[in-house]
């Protein structure tokens, strides 16, 4: 099968519908199938793969760095009509989707969309537009590009009721969460961190990775944590992320005393995340905006238990009190559920081997590219 991705979203960029464009692409290609990258143009990034075609872009740098794709480009238009392709596969309705809307008319092929994204969450990220204004532009452009393609990706299922709920019609939706890359996982050495950041065998490591911007709810995270620090000396609190709201996480620690127990280990490179997992005890998240928080099935994938605010894409994947506690927005409740764990090993061995079972019968990154791929046969054989 020869499939063509299109998004705004790619290398060398590490959010997540980067990450997962590329473990989708990784496993169709072990599969025998030719994948083909429509992406914005990162100034300065070289690609290493062919099949990779760049669109001209905008270097936008507001908050984070995202360049926003020109979905017009003569030479890509060029390479479009050379290639043969079965179906289309956009990850975005707007820029790039709208790319591969008209190709998908023009070839006469298939167009899927994967609906990665809580966009009524993320308008901070649109600037000197009004966030009502914004998610409702936003959401109106979605519903109307899911109402017009073949089938509808949602990550998690518990995506579906919202979406419909926003105005989507179309009944052609399939929950398929991008899978854990086992080979960036195995082999860890959590021992190496542990030493590392001179973390003793008898202290409890609270690990989270989460960019340190508004609509992952890291403030709230910090408060909730400092809360266990301030009565736990034998805790660490071990975060790998990067944000503009960093600075200010660190200067709370400061302000509560608790600095020496906050680990900073800013951006975790792909190949060194499992180490960090490994080295951990307890994973612990906040966000409210994901669509899956492929970094939840990782942690459950590596064994740990989890406590995270009950919200959409989190509370599809962990199991309340069976590998984690699912809780609410409030720093006390959830204090209350990582000390918990804290103190009894014995439930956190049985929450680990809980969310190892899970991640590993269905959200390994083979199992759902065979998914992903069944949607596509699917719907080049008008069977959805």
């Amino acid at each position: 099968m020869k499939i063509a991705i299109f998004t705004n979203n790619y290398l060398p960029n590490s959010f997540g519908v980067a990450n997962s464009v590329e473990s989708f692409r990784k496993e169709f290609e072990k599969m025998g199938h030719t994948v083909y990258i429509f992406a914005p143009h990162w100034p300065g990034h070289i690609n290493e793969n062919k099949n990779v075609f760049r669109y001209p872009s905008f270097d936008i740098k507001f908050k984070i760095r995202f360049p926003l794709a020109v979905p017009y480009s003569w030479k890509i238009r060029k390479i479009l009509q050379k290639l043969d392709i079965d179906i289309i596969h956009s990850q975005h309705p707007n820029l790039l989707g709208s790319a591969a809307m008209r190709w998908a008319k023009k070839k006469g092929v298939p167009i899927i969309f994967t609906w990665h994204t809580r966009y009524d969450l993320y308008t901070g990220f649109v600037p000197f537009i009004p966030p009502k204004i914004a998610a409702g532009f936003m959401i109106k452009k979605a519903v109307n590009f899911a109402n017009r393609v073949d089938a509808v990706i949602v990550p998690t299922d518990s995506v579906t009721s919202i979406i419909k709920k926003w105005g989507v019609k179309n009944n052609k939706i399939f929950p398929i969460a991008t899978g854990v890359e086992t080979e960036q996982l195995d082999n860890a050495d959590g021992h190496m961190i542990r030493e590392k950041y001179r973390i003793g065998d008898d202290e409890t490591v609270l690990f989270s990775v989460s960019r340190f911007t508004a609509e992952k709810n890291m403030e709230f995270l910090f408060r909730s944590v400092i809360k266990i620090l301030e009565k736990n000396r034998k805790v660490k609190f071990l975060v790998g992320a990067d944000g503009y709201l960093r600075s200010e996480m660190e200067k709370l620690v400061a302000e509560k005393g608790v600095s020496r127990q906050v680990i900073f280990a800013g951006h975790l490179p792909d190949d060194a995340k499992k180490h960090y997992f490994a080295a951990a005890d307890i994973f612990v998240f906040a966000s409210k905006s994901e669509t899956q928080g492929m970094v939840i099935t990782e942690a459950m994938y590596m064994g740990l238990p989890i406590v995270a605010v009950s919200a959409t894409g989190t509370n599809s994947l962990v199991l309340n009190k069976a590998n984690g506690f699912l809780v609410q927005e409030n720093e006390k409740e959830f204090s209350e559920a990582v000390e918990k764990l804290i103190s009894d090993k014995e439930l956190r061995q049985r929450f680990s081997e809980t969310s190892k079972k899970i991640a590993r019968e269905n959200f390994t990154s083979g199992i759902c590219a065979r998914k992903m791929i069944d949607v596509y046969e699917k719907a080049i054989r008008k069977d959805v």
